[in-house]
């Protein structure tokens, strides 16, 4: 009973510094807009974020191969798990990068209106011509000013309790084709030891992030798309397998298929463990 408890809490006070670092992303987007320099709004708020959510949460990010990220402009796509996606761009949102969103966000007080004023590329999902339209429009930006976009092409929140990724939509490739521009992979760790609202589990923790090397779009045909995003897609896949699951600091529980997976792989209790099981409560090394 005690570990839902602290997950409420832990999940109110979340919300709370979510709505506090859009404040401050609505206010620092509006004061970027009027200097020029609106391409800024959405990495200043990612930092915020990311410290706000290190030393107010204690959940930190490792990233490693950050250096690929440098060279503008790119298609960067990642694993789409939960809303710590947040936090995980937070840490290594480069300047002059914009990501997309489903439409209906806009319209969320704050956190919408933060988006909307930075930048932001809202996706209608009901209407594929308009979705088009937009990475049209976010294609032009990117090569013209030598920026970067970022894309979940799961589309949705996977929330997965194991390892693995949901097919892709193809949209972020075909841009990445017709602009003959390099794709960049971004595996993250799974982060269902960190925070999955089905399982009640919001612990501290470490979420691990690798930057794979850019993926060239030269030579790449139209009707090759389909081929070419899913090798990518295995490719991300066969890293997230290598770098697992982020490791927990328990504050609440984590899911049983952890539990599984560190019995799989051989690690056993040592005195000082405390990372539990949703259904076993047997304590392992994290």
């Amino acid at each position: 009973m005690g570990h839902l408890v602290l997950y409420y809490l832990r999940v109110v006070l979340g919300v709370i510094l979510l709505l506090v670092c859009a404040l401050y992303g609505t206010v620092s987007s509006i004061i970027f807009k009027l200097i020029g320099k609106q391409y800024l709004s959405q990495w200043s708020t990612a930092r915020c974020y990311y410290y706000v959510m290190k030393y107010g949460m204690g959940i930190d990010v490792k990233v490693i191969g950050e250096e690929k990220l440098a060279n503008k402009p790119f298609v960067a796509i990642s694993n789409h798990q939960s809303t710590l996606d947040i936090l995980m761009l937070g840490r290594m949102f480069p300047k002059g990068c914009t990501v997309t969103a489903k439409k209906s966000l806009k319209y969320v007080p704050l956190l919408g209106w933060f988006m909307a004023l930075s930048g932001t590329f809202f996706l209608d999902r009901s209407s594929r011509e308009k979705s088009v339209k937009t990475l049209n429009k976010g294609l032009q930006q990117i090569k013209e000013k030598k920026r970067a976009l970022w894309i979940f092409p799961e589309g949705t929140r996977s929330y997965a309790t194991t390892l693995d990724i949901l097919p892709f939509k193809k949209g972020a490739f075909h841009l990445a084709q017709q602009g003959n521009i390099p794709v960049v992979p971004v595996v993250v760790s799974n982060t269902s030891t960190i925070m999955n609202p089905k399982n009640k589990v919001f612990n501290r923790g470490v979420i691990t992030v690798k930057v794979l090397d850019p993926v060239s779009t030269d030579g790449l045909a139209k009707e090759d798309v389909g081929e070419f995003s899913e090798t990518i897609r295995e490719s991300m896949l066969k890293e997230l397998k290598e770098i697992g699951y982020s490791k927990p600091i328990n504050d609440t529980t984590v899911p049983q298929e952890y539990i599984d997976y560190m019995n799989k792989k051989g690690q056993t209790k040592k005195p000082g463990d405390n990372v539990v099981g949703v259904s076993t409560g047997v304590s392992i090394n994290a």
